[in-house]
Formats: C-alpha cells, sequence, structure tokens
C-alpha cells in the first residue's frame, strides 16, 4: 500500500495573526504592560477588526492576555503553580483550610453515576463539600468532594445539622472524613470546559478551558471519599512532585452535581 498523502489544510487567518501576536507579545511586551488598541493593531498587522479580535479572544482564552474594563487589553501574568500531589496537599480535609474556601455543602441520595464511582449503592445519601482553591489571592480552582454516609458513620444526625451554617456543616463532613485512615489514592487528570455553575464560581464564561482532577480515595478496600477539582487552564499549571501518581489512560471523571 502507498504512503498515504495529507491535503494541507489552509491555515485561518486570525490563528496566524494569533501566533505572529505571540511573537510580538515576547519580544515588545512584559507582564502588566496595555497592549495598543484594536484599532492601531489592525492598521499595524493590515488585518481586519473581526479577524483581529478572534486572534485577541483565543489569546486571552490561553491565558496570554487579560481584559480589564477601563484599563484595555493586557499581558497576562505567568501561569500559577499549584501543587497538587498528595504529599504537597494530604488528605482532603480541614488540613487544607488555609488554601481552600467552603462554599456549602448539601446531602443528597447519589445518582447512578456517582455511586458507580463510588461503590455505593443508587440513592444512598452522599455528603457533597464544594470549595473554592485560592493561589495568591487568586480563585484558580473549584472542587466538590464526594463522600458517601456509610463512610462517615459517626456523622452527626442530618437533623442536628440543619441549623447550621454550611460551613460548619462541611467542616462537620470533613472532620469525620479526617478520622478515617486512608490507605490508597488514585488520581486522573483530563482536559474539559467549565460548566455553567462551575464557571460562575471561577468568575470565568463558561466553556473556559479547564483541568480536571479527580482523586479517589480508599480505606480498608473500600472507597471512601471522591475529589473532583476543577482547575482553570488559563492561569494555572499543576506540579505533582516526584510521586504524583498521575493517571495519562482514559478517564471519566465525575462531574458535581
Amino acid at each position: 500500500m502507498g504512503q498515504a498523502q495529507l491535503a494541507a489544510v489552509p491555515e485561518p487567518k486570525y490563528w496566524h495573526l494569533r501566533t505572529v501576536l505571540l511573537r510580538t507579545i515576547d519580544t515588545e511586551f512584559s507582564t502588566g504592560q496595555v497592549i495598543p488598541n484594536e484599532r492601531e493593531l489592525s492598521a499595524r498587522f493590515g488585518v481586519a477588526r473581526a479577524t483581529l479580535r478572534q486572534a485577541l479572544d483565543q489569546l486571552e482564552l490561553e491565558g496570554r492576555l487579560v481584559r480589564r474594563r477601563g484599563i484595555g487589553t493586557l499581558i497576562a501574568a505567568p501561569r500559577v503553580g499549584v501543587p497538587v500531589s498528595s504529599s504537597e496537599e494530604g488528605w482532603p480535609s480541614t488540613s487544607r483550610s488555609q488554601a481552600w474556601r467552603i462554599v456549602d455543602c448539601t446531602s443528597a441520595p447519589a445518582s447512578p453515576q456517582l455511586a458507580t464511582a463510588l461503590g455505593v449503592p443508587a440513592g444512598e445519601t452522599v455528603h457533597t463539600v464544594r470549595r473554592l482553591r485560592l493561589a495568591q489571592g487568586l480563585i484558580v480552582a473549584t472542587e466538590s468532594l464526594h463522600v458517601p454516609d456509610s463512610a462517615v458513620p459517626h456523622l452527626p444526625a442530618l437533623p442536628q445539622l440543619v441549623g447550621s451554617t454550611e460551613g460548619e456543616r462541611a467542616r462537620s463532613v470533613l472532620r469525620q472524613l479526617e478520622r478515617v485512615g486512608v490507605d490508597g489514592e488514585s488520581r486522573s487528570v483530563e482536559l474539559g470546559v467549565a460548566e455553567a455553575d462551575q464557571a460562575v464560581l471561577l468568575e470565568r464564561p463558561p466553556g473556559t478551558p479547564v483541568l480536571v482532577v479527580t482523586t479517589q480515595y480508599a480505606a480498608a478496600g473500600r472507597k471512601v471519599a471522591v475529589a473532583v477539582c476543577t482547575y482553570r487552564a488559563d492561569t494555572c499549571k499543576l506540579t505533582f512532585g516526584e510521586s504524583g501518581g498521575v493517571e495519562v489512560s482514559p478517564v471519566t471523571a465525575v462531574r458535581s452535581a
């Protein structure tokens, strides 16, 4: 069989301009500097404003540019390194309180997908703690930590928690979870986009590129929690250390409700 010839695919004008703009950014501008306005850039590169906007939108999506109302378009700061290895983060409980901010805590019957991920019967009560992760004062991730009721048998009865604040309910779940002796975990990473509810928490438009880190925790031969962390791909990079234990095989992440 003869060697197949791949047909050349014309490069879109905006993509070529994006490449040109990247070279310009790297050689002529520094972090935080405001770039010329659209009219000036269109004239400089000899392109239509619509093409220029497409290129600028793409660079903003990639985290190379950032728009500020009343100021203009600025060169974005380099991505923030965020450690995600177990040795750097530790067990997903109160020990991470400095990096994570509690959003809310809900308890509901497990969906079939979540029940499968946790290895529990469909309909079992699952406590979900949502948190935001901050780095250098910037919101870089949102997490949904799913804990089946059977994994925290000493959790105070739900009626006793109803009158509590969201933070108190979440901390109660986390304290009980911290008492569980974890003897294993598995972690996977995949590329995704921010859904509507995640986008609100991340303060980004829906469809923003994200990195989804799913961690399954086990104790005594059974799963005791699943954490789904959605990181902004435009502002941070994940660092796993020497023993991050990252899976590269295809996975199906458990999406937060």
